[in-house]
């Protein structure tokens, strides 16, 4: 696999979306995965795109993405809530890193949606921190709901293009990298039963893949 120096927005897009779609093929690369790449990047990393997803099990990055080492700045979180740790995290990636892409992943059946969803439903919020995480994602909700979108796959990408949104909004460092053109942040859903993923958001970036309404 020929490999990009220095990719544009639009370059990165464009090798994580080919990776996805070997993986949903089931003809995946494998690239940089070998000894050779771990010797290659033990002294510096040059990661091409920050990914900040849901910290589910079904949803390994560089596995979906048909990526490898040093390829991506990850950074999970169950149902990809932030908070200033998570913000510090993304803009490294992208103002110290260089990273021209940041990929929001959100995918259906999503453990943190679906209690967010019954909290509002019967009032059944969980114990302790988890409680954190769904009322960080019950305005998603509300938004979707606002709106008339009450399919599970509607709320999913609302969530995900609220994350989309959070993230320029409370971070001047990345909504500065996108109004120059350095940078672009693009929302996708994953689903698990055939690993597709899809783009229902963009901020920076035209991307090729018709945004879900």
């Amino acid at each position: 696999m020929t490999e990009i120096q220095n990719p544009t927005p639009r370059d990165a897009f464009d090798l994580l979306l080919a990776g996805n779609q070997r993986f949903v093929a089931g003809t995946p690369d494998h690239p940089n995965q070998d000894a050779a790449r771990r010797t290659e990047i033990a002294p510096s990393q040059q990661p091409f795109a920050v990914l900040f997803g849901c910290s589910d099990s079904r949803l390994a990055a560089e596995i979906i993405f048909d990526r490898g080492l040093g390829d991506l700045f990850v950074v999970r979180t169950a149902g990809h809530v932030m908070g200033p740790e998570v913000l510090g995290s993304i803009e490294y990636g992208v103002d110290v890193l260089n990273c021209p892409l940041i990929i929001v992943l959100g995918h259906d059946s999503c453990g943190a949606v679906g209690a967010a969803c019954a909290a509002l439903e019967d009032g059944a919020t969980p114990g302790g921190y988890i409680r954190d995480v769904v009322e960080r994602v019950t305005p998603s909700v509300l938004a979707a709901r606002a709106a008339g979108k009450v399919e599970p796959h509607e709320v999913l990408a609302e969530h995900v293009r609220h994350t989309v949104d959070l993230l320029l909004d409370r971070s001047r460092v990345l909504a500065e990298k996108v109004a120059a053109g350095q940078a672009a942040v693009v929302g996708l859903c994953y689903r698990l039963s055939d690993g597709r993923a899809q783009v229902v958001a963009s901020r920076g970036v035209e991307t090729a893949v018709p945004a879900a309404s």
